[in-house]
């Protein structure tokens, strides 16, 4: 395995940070800069969204630049978000940066993504999106708690600081480490998103848009849910959360591995089929602690397990998009993100809490559904004409 993608882990890692950081230290934020916690939240909101719209466009727009450069002049507008973060006196200024580090944070994770499997092998495809995925589901789970933990020990600035200097290391280490990588031959954006016509493509997009949305409707709401339904400690959810964390980083390194032994098609079905009943499973389990952390660690590793797979599933459907089929892959990731969030929301304040595992239950269910019928269909002759073109 080419070690330079350990090194665009280490970059994807750094770059999901950013995300969902900020939900561990609101109250810190809303209390410092004088808005509510609500307004606050919007900064993950727009993260999502910005996220989820830009990184397909911006990919088409830099389709022409060499990947080493593109991927330095990202980190270097990357680090301005975090410094205007850092610094940043009023909200308004704060929402700025969060802009600034979406916009460039959507094309670095996209970069890192499509580099991977071109450095490797074919038959290491897989496990090299595995291992940039295990960065992102690393930096998606351990945001909460590190800011929870540096927050409350330092202020909500010093996450910051900290990705800052981790920024700062990862643009010295590509001006040593990474070498030239040109990037692909452009195909018009036209053809590129004909390949959408193709049904096992969308089916696969709304798989992602679905677990995904379903698994945050549980998990944006997950300290909450063990607050009201069990006698954890703030000690003991700190440590719920890094045991997740650690499951959900395995969790994509391991749907790597399946993806290129048992195949892309195969993992993402017996992942979902299993991830669908692990929800329904869950809030029975909150009174036997063994148990509880059992379903726990099973669920963090589904969570990120199938990301590896759909897009290994997306390069052999269209092995000529797959730079565009990787990004709206990632969009529908985050537009789920921010739909799930939403949606929890909404059961939160008009239902109960105790309903996000059955609510989010039946959204992977439907991704279940939408896979199966995805990995079934046949692609038409008019498809594999074009694709061939």
């Amino acid at each position: 395995m080419d070690k330079r993608i350990y090194f665009l882990m280490i970059i994807s890692f750094i770059i999901g940070l950013v995300e969902l950081i900020i939900s561990g230290i609101l109250d810190l934020i809303a209390e410092d800069l004088h808005v509510s916690i609500g307004q606050v939240g919007l900064l993950i909101t727009v993260f999502a969204i910005i996220f989820a719209v830009a990184s397909p466009i911006l990919l088409v727009m830099t389709a022409k630049v060499e990947r080493k450069r593109l991927t330095l002049i990202c980190l270097y507008i990357f680090l301005v978000g975090c410094i205007v973060t850092v610094l940043a006196p009023t909200f308004s200024i704060l929402f700025i940066g969060r802009i600034i580090l979406a916009f460039s944070g959507a094309l670095l994770i996209i970069l890192c993504l499509v580099m991977a499997p071109s450095m490797v092998a074919q038959q290491y495809k897989g496990r090299a999106i595995g291992i940039v995925s295990m960065g992102v589901s690393a930096s998606l789970v351990l945001g909460v708690p590190i800011g929870l933990i540096i927050g409350n020990n330092f202020g909500w600035r010093a996450p910051f600081v900290l990705i800052t200097v981790l920024t700062a290391l990862s643009i010295i280490g590509v001006h040593v480490l990474m070498g030239r990588v040109q990037p692909k031959p452009q195909i018009p954006l036209s053809q590129q998103l004909a390949t959408l016509k193709n049904h096992k493509i969308t089916l696969g997009l709304t798989t992602t848009f679905l677990y995904m949305t379903g698994h945050t409707i549980m998990y944006a709401y997950f300290k909450p849910y063990l607050e009201i339904t069990t006698d954890f400690n703030a000690f003991w959810i700190s440590i719920i959360y890094f045991i997740f964390g650690f499951a959900a980083v395995s969790g994509g390194g391991l749907g790597g591995v399946l993806a290129d032994t048992l195949g892309s098609r195969k993992t993402m079905v017996i992942s979902l089929a299993v991830f669908s009943t692990v929800f329904y499973i869950f809030p029975f389990t909150t009174d036997f602690v063994p148990l509880f952390l059992i379903i726990l660690i099973v669920w963090g590793i589904l969570s990120w397990a199938i990301s590896p797979a759909m897009q290994s599933y997306l390069i052999e459907i269209a092995p000529e998009s797959s730079e565009i089929q990787q990004s709206l892959n990632n969009s529908a990731l985050h537009l789920g993100v921010a739909v799930g969030s939403v949606i929890g929301a909404l059961i939160v304040d008009t239902i109960s809490i105790s309903f996000t595992p059955f609510a989010g239950g039946i959204f992977i269910i439907l991704s279940f559904i939408t896979v199966i019928i995805s990995v079934k269909s046949k692609i038409s002759p008019h498809q594999k004409t074009k694709s061939a073109v």
